[in-house]
């Protein structure tokens, strides 16, 4: 298979997708397709050849078969892969990872759309000054946080429904925004948090975004450039 993504320090979509199947040792290969939407790039020239709705991330069989949006790639490694936890095995705690991963698929617009994903930048300044006039944001940040710890609570932890499965992996970039912007959370959130950060497969996508070493200024709404 192979999964085409877009910048590993941008993308928090593509993050999802990659960190489940290297969580899981799901072997495939990875495609990186730079944000340059720009007639001519190799985004134009390849993104619509596999995907219709044109956005990463993309699953290709290696019969050509397409999967897009995150949440399907998800169910199609785990009908693939019935062998392996990417869901939980007890059905309620399935149903709730699911409601869970669709919650955050469609919601927290205001954590998505003030603290974008930007693996390689720290700006805690900006982020205690959005907590302090943002409503929105707080709201947002106090749901994920209830929404951790309620899954926690049930679980034991140190993931949300006991060992990693999709909902984690559905989450990393959660991690990573708050860690950058300094966003306060409850102790068990923090604790969570911390624990998705250091995950081998977290840290491996990690690592690879700080390597990239490409600015888009499109993706940078707090820096003028890479070392601003």
């Amino acid at each position: 298979m192979k999964l085409y993504i877009g910048n590993k320090n941008y993308s928090s979509w593509s993050m999802r997708s990659g960190v489940l199947l290297a969580a899981f040792d799901i072997p495939f290969e990875e495609v990186r397709l730079r944000f340059d939407f720009s007639a001519g790039s190799e985004w134009t020239r390849t993104i619509g050849d596999i995907s219709p709705t044109r956005r990463v991330p993309v699953l290709v069989e290696d019969d050509g078969f397409a999967v897009w949006e995150t949440l399907a790639i998800a169910e199609y490694v785990a009908d693939r892969h019935p062998e392996l936890p990417i869901w939980p095995r007890n059905p309620q705690d399935r149903a709730r990872a699911r409601s869970l991963c669709a919650e955050m698929h469609g919601g927290f617009s205001r954590l998505r759309t003030v603290c974008p994903m930007n693996i390689e930048a720290f700006f805690p300044d900006v982020g205690e000054t959005l907590w302090q006039e943002d409503a929105a944001l707080r709201a947002d940040v106090a749901r994920m946080d209830a929404a951790w710890c309620d899954a926690l609570a049930a679980s034991g932890g140190p993931f949300l429904f006991g060992g990693f499965s999709a909902a984690d992996a559905y989450f990393a970039p959660v991690a990573v925004r708050l860690s950058r912007f300094g966003l306060p959370v409850s102790e068990a959130a923090a604790a969570y948090r911390d624990a998705l950060l250091a995950h081998p497969a977290v840290e491996d996508w990690i690592a690879d975004a700080m390597r990239e070493q490409d600015f888009v200024p499109e993706d940078e709404p707090y820096r003028q450039a890479r070392h601003a």
